[in-house]
């Protein structure tokens, strides 16, 4: 058997394999393996482009309702923040580009970071890859692979988008450019994915080392956008670059020749890293453990697993709060600008401190369902360690079930709770030192009311994980039915009782003069009888 990552020779000798040996046969095999779980982010994508298309023209029927549409989207930083600025709400491109453009390119590349990491550092984890590279296969061949699944995933969501989106009354000309920027942003962080594969040492590492950027410069154009920068900011990130093509607008497909010299950078950093770096093993070299193992019990076991993550998610939480207590407290200046909202300011229907302390309240309602991704990613690896069994020893000791996943269950609340109250910390601080009216405790108080909301979304993971794992995807999509429907719900004038399916609907404003408590108890309580079920099922089902 020749060394792992040793270039192969051709049969009874002679001169190296090219780099292309082993391509077209392990790609092949790769496909296969991943066409399922890909075509399903293809396909979120594309419905999410052509159901703007149809919900547009049912929900907003006449000119009338545009108009009240275009107003609304104007009143909103938080709208801007998350799908960036409205450009034209007049038609169905400009409200699909508004509603899509944004939110799909974040997803079209987490889709290829998810799918490079896991078709080439995850293998190198598994052992897989180990004896894939005892056959015969070059070296580079192994990044190549997973480099060429990512730009046909991306040229096939393109297509499809385009097609589904055309077919649903989309013009060709601006629906052909938002599906290019789909591609165009799959292929850049598809190349970021495939350097920080070559960067981390395991999987884990590689995709956060990929989805931590990649958020960061999503959270970057939001603000830039939210608090009126000048325009020639847009060309600080990628997305930027997406937003200046202006789908439905300019419909100018140039700034995407940025992103095409960016995947090249990257892709071609990838390869020189691919061919120094150890088999195995990343640039970013693990930390070495202690030579004698430490003395853990049940209850410091999970935070000791998970203590990692949880910095990063602490700091990326006090960014979160000083970065969004900046935007508050320019927010009502920006919005007195808009000629309606100044009319409105002048008959004393609103205020600009009003203005502030809605947009407080809606960014740690947003703040929650971050929070909320962090709980259920530490929930849902209570199932992953007992799919890789892992479990099964601990359990075979005098631990109990019950035990186990309540201080699983404990650290994903605690968590949880401390983000909403770092967030809050950190836009009350900025608010206190700028004299917005808003103070420091209002702002705690209100991270702090948003917490059982957020509860509830951990506790709807808890109760799949524990009682029906088959079932776990609900978790995640609970936590995408709030995100929509806390954002888009009044917007698209939905009723009382579908706005209430949202748990961040039942969030109070405490800084508003009448303060309802009666849907956070209720929410609360429907925690507490998740929990229960999750606790009951988790104790009496069988394992794996």
């Amino acid at each position: 058997m020749p060394a792992v990552g040793a270039r192969p020779s051709r049969p009874g000798g002679g001169r190296p394999a090219p780099w292309y040996t082993g391509i077209r046969p392990l790609l092949v095999a790769t496909l296969r393996q991943e066409a399922r779980a890909t075509m399903a982010w293809i396909v979120l994508v594309s419905v999410l482009s052509a159901s703007s298309i149809a919900a547009y023209r049912w929900i907003f029927p006449d000119a009338a309702d545009r108009e009240a549409l275009a107003l609304t989207m104007s009143s909103s930083p938080a709208l801007e923040l998350i799908f960036g600025p409205a450009r034209d709400l007049m038609t169905n491109d400009g409200f699909n580009a508004w509603r899509a453009g944004m939110l799909g390119a974040l997803l079209s590349g987490l889709m290829t970071i998810l799918l490079v990491i896991r078709t080439s550092r995850a293998e190198e984890d598994s052992g897989r890859a180990e004896l894939v590279a005892a056959g015969v296969i070059s070296r580079r061949a192994r990044l190549v692979v997973p480099v060429v699944a990512a730009v046909l995933a991306s040229g096939a969501l393109g297509a499809l988008c385009f097609l589904l989106t055309w077919a649903f009354g989309g013009q060709p000309t601006p629906t052909l450019v938002l599906s290019a920027n789909f591609t165009a942003s799959a292929l850049v962080f598809g190349a970021l994915a495939a350097l920080t594969a070559q960067l981390g040492s395991e999987a884990h590492t590689a995709n956060w080392l990929a989805i931590g950027p990649m958020g960061v410069l999503y959270g970057a154009r939001g603000y830039l956008d939210a608090s009126d920068a000048p325009e020639w900011t847009q060309w600080l990130t990628p997305f930027g670059w997406f937003e200046r093509t202006g789908p439905a607008a300019e419909n100018d497909p140039r700034p995407l020749l940025a992103a095409l010299g960016l995947t090249v950078v990257l892709l071609a950093a990838a390869l020189v890293a691919a061919g120094r770096r150890d088999f195995g093993l990343g640039f970013v070299p693990l930390r070495a453990g202690r030579a004698a193992a430490p003395r853990l019990g049940v209850w410091l076991f999970p935070w000791r697993l998970h203590r990692a993550s949880l910095a990063g998610w602490g700091l990326a939480f006090a960014l979160l709060g000083i970065v969004m207590g900046t935007l508050s407290t320019s927010v009502g200046s920006i919005l007195a600008d808009n000629p309606v909202i100044a009319a409105r300011i002048a008959t004393g229907a609103t205020s600009t401190a009003e203005l502030s302390t809605v947009f407080i309240v809606t960014v740690l309602q947003l703040i929650g369902i971050v929070a909320a991704i962090m709980g259920a990613q530490i929930v849902l690896r209570v199932h992953a360690e007992e799919l890789e069994h892992r479990l099964e020893p601990l359990l075979a000791g005098p631990l109990h079930r019950g035990r186990y996943l309540a201080a699983n269950v404990m650290v994903a609340l605690v968590a949880t709770g401390c983000a909403l109250l770092i967030a809050g910390s950190g836009i009350g601080l900025v608010n206190a030192a700028d004299g917005t009216g808003v103070g420091f405790g209002e702002a705690l108080y209100q991270g702090a009311c948003t917490i059982p909301a957020v509860w509830l979304l951990v506790g709807l993971s808890t109760a799949t994980v524990g009682a029906c794992p088959g079932l776990r995807t609900i978790g995640w999509g609970g936590i995408v039915a709030t995100f929509a429907i806390t954002l888009l719900g009044p917007t698209f004038n939905l009723p009382e009782w579908a706005l209430s399916i949202s748990p961040m609907h039942h969030v109070p404003n405490v800084m508003a003069d009448d303060v309802e408590w009666t849907g956070l108890a209720v929410v609360s309580a429907i925690a507490l009888v998740l929990w229960a079920i999750g606790f009951a099922g988790f104790v009496r089902r069988d394992l794996s």
